[in-house]
């Protein structure tokens, strides 16, 4: 069952998630794995992103990839992303 995960950390900005996807780019860990869907929306100081997954699993695997870049970016999460089942997922 495909879930939608709401990251929602304080004080990120644009340039620490540039810097965070540029290292996950060049790991070729990204894209992700059974994420079907990735947006990054805010300002540039206060950066959110929402994505929908495939599986808890597949997010979860890719947690073990992403937490050493949020590290190496200096973004400390704060708190446990939002995640809510997917009732219904749609392309256009």
């Amino acid at each position: 069952m495909s879930i939608v995960v709401r990251f929602a950390p304080s004080n990120v900005t644009k340039q620490q998630y540039d810097a965070v996807r540029s290292a996950l780019n060049e790991s070729g860990d990204w894209p992700p794995a059974g994420c079907r869907f990735h947006v990054c929306f805010g300002d540039e100081q206060d950066i959110r992103v929402s994505e929908v997954w495939e599986s808890q699993e597949q997010l979860d695997a890719f947690g073990e990839k992403l937490r050493p870049r949020l590290e190496e970016a200096g973004i400390e999460l704060t708190g446990q992303p939002e995640v809510f089942e997917a009732h219904i997922v749609e392309t256009f």
